[in-house]
């Protein structure tokens, strides 16, 4: 979105307010700014009404109409709980402000983004993907197409939607169509860079390869994925819960025709009668405080779970987030297929 065509200028007219909010449609509201972009206010087609009726002149500045306090959130301000009553209210659109000056550097468009995760995320997309071949053996399987884009467009609008800024892909396997895929995705409020796997480090070894995180908790994510997992319920649950780690689970009911003995010392001491168990699959998201980077050793081959593992030794809280939704890993041709039939049927957040 080009948050650039909400913003009118402190000396424009009403009549020019008039024509910008007719062009936003259903989402007209601008922000006022001064010469040094500092927020002034804000006009909607109500306050435009309004004024008119109570006397005011097309050719009057826009100032004169406009409402003076309007809601707006801070760049570092990250209260998601500020964005979510925002939403309650209805609000539609909110400028994003640099924390000292008061400028306007950003709109968030709620119809557009749910959400402003303080979050970085880093997609592993250096596999080969043996399963899918020959479809991979000239494609990097996140480059697959489902639908009307790559497996991986999905996953990067998907966090593109719940306000995450900075992306990251790990690279390996024909990574240089990655790299290029990147470049040309990556945008002013959505960065996408790329780090490059010498060898198959695993789900998460790669992860010490980057130089440097800008945020204190991480989001990692297998490509492969095509789900309508809601990161800020995620984000929120494990801020909630003090966990150092979440990792998303998806249940699985198993019916048992029978009635099932319960035992103590081989003597019955209970039963259930066709009982239904529900067991809990790793969904292959993580999110975990940036301290837990440390825990990973350099240049090695390790997995998630191998994280988890030792995490779990060293006694650290680790929380399951149960998704009940969609979630599909394409690892076969199969999944693959279901993908392509299920991708029109599925709402998924970011559309």
């Amino acid at each position: 979105m080009n948050w650039q065509k909400h913003v009118i200028n402190v000396n424009a007219s009403i009549k020019d307010a008039m024509i910008l909010l007719e062009e936003l449609a259903q989402d007209a509201i601008l922000f006022i700014h001064d010469d040094k972009n500092k927020l002034l206010g804000s006009v909607t087609d109500g306050d435009v009404r309004r004024g008119l009726l109570s006397g005011h002149d097309i050719n009057e500045s826009v100032i004169l109409v406009a409402e003076k306090n309007p809601h707006f959130i801070r760049k570092n301000e990250h209260s998601i709980e500020k964005l979510i009553g925002f939403r309650e209210k209805n609000l539609k659109i909110i400028p994003v402000l640099e924390d000292d000056s008061n400028q306007i550097i950003d709109v968030i468009n709620f119809r557009l983004k749910h959400s402003f995760l303080p979050i970085e995320a880093i997609i592993m997309a250096g596999g080969e993907g043996q399963r899918l071949r020959p479809l991979t053996e000239k494609t990097p399987k996140p480059l697959l197409p489902v639908g009307e884009k790559p497996i991986i467009e999905h996953n990067l609008d998907a966090l593109s939607y719940f306000g995450i800024e900075k992306t990251w892909l790990s690279v390996n396997y024909l990574g240089e169509q990655l790299e290029q895929f990147a470049s040309e995705k990556s945008k002013e409020n959505f960065q996408i860079q790329t780090v490059n796997e010498p060898f198959p480090m695993g789900t998460i070894g790669s992860i010490k390869l980057i130089p440097k995180f800008e945020k204190d908790i991480i989001l990692v994510c297998n490509c492969d994925l095509l789900t309508d997992v809601d990161f800020e319920a995620l984000y929120l649950d494990f801020i909630n819960s003090k966990a150092d780690l979440s990792v998303v689970s998806i249940p699985y009911s198993v019916d048992i025709p029978y009635a099932v003995l319960e035992l103590n010392n081989g003597f019955v001491r209970d039963f259930k009668e066709k009982p239904t168990y529900t067991y809990y699959s790793n969904g292959g998201i993580y999110l975990f405080k940036k301290s837990v980077i440390e825990l990973i050793p350099d240049n090695s081959v390790f997995s998630a779970t191998d994280l988890m593992e030792k995490m779990i030794q060293l006694g650290m809280k680790i929380r399951s987030f149960p998704h009940h939704g969609y979630w599909l890993d394409i690892g076969k041709h199969d999944d693959y297929n279901r993908a392509q039939s299920d991708v029109s049927k599925i709402k998924f957040f970011h559309g």
